[in-house]
């Protein structure tokens, strides 16, 4: 579904050139899940940003489901990246004084899509939170605001889901519900979802782990649990 061929990107600082990612290629397949892992400073986030269509290479090529992103004008991007990607945070950006609801009818909002708010309960719904719609952020826990943050990004029906350490502000118990819901996401759905996460637990819950170095992917592995979830329990990680 995406596709980055020979991808650098290189920025100046003070004069010197900084090489945030030195010829990386990539390939990820529609309803695969995937974990991009790697110390501060390796190119994890850049290589985020370019493929949400936040950044451009600096030489290489960007392909969407087939087509070059390298011509589309900054209005054919922005609206590409409405349509197709939804973007997850560590610190969720939701805004304190409107409801989860309010909260998920944004993204509609901005599209001038019609049954806004019947969507917008449905993805709340996709994400278990039937019961919380018409609560403020301050009153929902961690967890349940992430999962207003996840269903904001899925009602415009993405074809891919970029997380960016989805699980940083969460304990360890909510961490597995969320890798869960992920999960549940790409194999009952088809969604697509990449993941930047330091936390090898948490990258278990993928298809492969991506792992990078000073702007280069080092390894690119299947994830192998010999019959285990992610957890190291026997039995179906769901």
């Amino acid at each position: 579904m995406i596709r980055l061929a020979n991808v650098t990107r290189v920025y100046s600082t003070g004069g010197a050139a900084v090489h945030a990612l030195a010829g990386v290629s990539l390939e990820i397949g529609r309803g695969e899940f995937v974990s991009v892992m790697g110390q501060s400073g390796c190119g994890k986030s850049t290589l985020m940003n370019i493929i949400g269509l936040l950044d451009r290479p600096t030489t290489g090529e960007y392909f969407v489901a087939g087509k070059s992103a390298a011509g589309l004008s900054e209005d054919a991007r922005a609206r590409l990246r409405g349509r197709a990607f939804g973007f997850v945070f560590q610190s969720y950006n939701l805004l304190p004084r409107m409801t989860a609801l309010e909260q998920v009818e944004l993204p509609l909002i901005y599209q001038g899509v019609p049954n806004r708010k019947q969507r917008a309960a449905e993805a709340l719904l996709r994400v278990g939170l039937r019961d919380r719609i018409m609560h403020q952020p301050t009153e929902l826990s961690g967890g349940e605001q992430q999962r207003v943050a996840i269903a904001r990004s899925l009602v415009v029906d993405p074809l891919l889901l970029l997380a960016d350490e989805p699980t940083g502000a969460l304990d360890s118990e909510t961490g597995a519900e969320l890798m869960k819901l992920f999960t549940e996401l790409v194999e009952e759905r088809g969604l697509t979802v990449v993941q930047v996460t330091h936390e090898p637990q948490v990258a278990a819950y993928a298809h492969r782990i991506v792992r990078m170095l000073d702007g280069r992917i080092i390894e690119d592995a299947a994830v192998d649990r010999g019959g285990k979830d992610p957890k190291g329990s026997n039995g179906d990680s769901k």
